[in-house]
């Protein structure tokens, strides 16, 4: 199954000159999402990690059914003022404009490896600011896994000049 004929292109959206990539027509296709889901689930099965963080709020669609299948726990990562107790917070830049990321401190402990999943990859900025937030509590991201690499915006090429681990299921050019 080509994954990249469920994604539906919408130009000029949030701004013009941006062309939208809409995982909305590959989640309501129940085959086309649970392919994705198997996909990501093959690739998991070749790491050793011990949590699944997402970021909000995309990305939560495709980590929680992994981590329900994989019996792993789930993070979140969510905008700012969303969650009740002590967490931790990272400002950074997106590719038109800027936004604030949290997580429980309680959410992640020393040492533990993890995975972050997200729908899209663009600039890297809110992946960075992922890893940032769970290197804040102690842990290691094992490896980035996103639907959609915009490959030519350079965010996986970055995380991975970081350090990083990076997978992905679709890419597109940017813009």
């Amino acid at each position: 199954m080509n994954l990249k004929d469920y994604i539906r292109s919408i130009p000029d959206y949030p701004k013009k000159g941006i062309l939208f990539r809409d995982i909305t027509t590959l989640i309501k296709n129940e085959k086309a999402f649970s392919e994705t889901i198997n996909q990501i689930v093959k690739i998991l099965e070749k790491h050793d990690f011990d949590k699944i963080a997402a970021i909000e709020s995309r990305g939560f669609v495709f980590a929680s059914a992994i981590s329900y299948l994989m019996k792993k726990p789930f993070i979140l990562l969510r905008k700012k003022n969303k969650l009740p107790a002590e967490r931790f917070s990272v400002d950074f830049k997106l590719e038109y404009g800027t936004a604030t990321i949290e997580m429980h401190k309680d959410s992640v402990s020393s040492g533990d490896n993890v995975v972050i999943i997200d729908d899209l990859i663009a600039t890297g900025g809110t992946a960075e600011a992922g890893a940032k937030i769970i290197e804040m509590a102690s842990g290691k991201v094992t490896l980035f896994i996103f639907v959609i690499n915009l490959f030519d915006l350079g965010g996986c090429d970055k995380l991975i000049e970081n350090g990083y681990k990076v997978e992905n299921l679709i890419e597109f050019p940017g813009h």
